[in-house]
């Protein structure tokens, strides 16, 4: 089994659906921002404020390398695909799915706190500002996540039941992929 990469926007079900989908394929399961934060010893946060991005996706790019070409699924951070050549890396080294989810339903994901908190590229933003920042972002990063060999529409993982039921759909549509499009190497 190939490096199957998730990418997509915050909150559109990279972890969620990442870790369900690792579960069903029983293979391994790796979140890039919480393989940063614990080399770094910081919360992402933390890491922007005081590193600052640049560093931040220097730290990314390691942990991208630490994953790449194992048999594993990798949820990226939102803007993993964004910087250098990431997603020419991911796409030589795996299989990249972009998780596609409307920026309403993205926007009311980033309001709940537990979401928000953690984001520092929105942690400080009100919530009415959040649905334009969503939209201007998702403007900004699409080229990239289009790079995407696969796109697959993550809306349906707000229940456990749910998340379940998208996973298998994904399995169901990475085994077509496989077999219709590409050697299963």
């Amino acid at each position: 089994m190939k490096t199957i990469f998730l990418v997509g926007y915050m909150c559109s079900g990279k972890t969620t659906l990442g870790r369900e989908l690792a579960i069903q394929l029983g293979t391994a399961f790796y979140d890039l921002d919480e393989m940063i934060e614990e080399r770094a010893e910081m919360r992402a946060t933390e890491i922007f404020a005081r590193l600052g991005e640049p560093r931040f996706r220097e730290l990314e790019r390691e942990a991208l390398h630490l994953v790449a070409g194992e048999p594993a699924v990798v949820a990226c951070g939102g803007g993993t695909p964004c910087y250098g050549d990431n997603m020419a890396l991911m796409n030589r080294l795996g299989l990249t799915v972009w998780l596609t989810t409307s920026a309403e339903v993205i926007a009311s994901r980033l309001t709940q706190p537990e979401h928000k908190l953690k984001r520092p590229t929105i942690a400080q933003l009100a919530d009415d500002e959040i649905l334009p920042h969503v939209i201007e972002a998702l403007g900004r990063r699409s080229p990239y996540y289009a790079q995407s060999q696969l796109r697959f529409d993550s809306t349906d993982i707000e229940t456990t039941a749910a998340t379940q039921a998208t996973a298998r759909r994904l399995m169901s549509e990475l085994t077509l992929f496989f077999s219709c499009c590409h050697d299963n190497s």
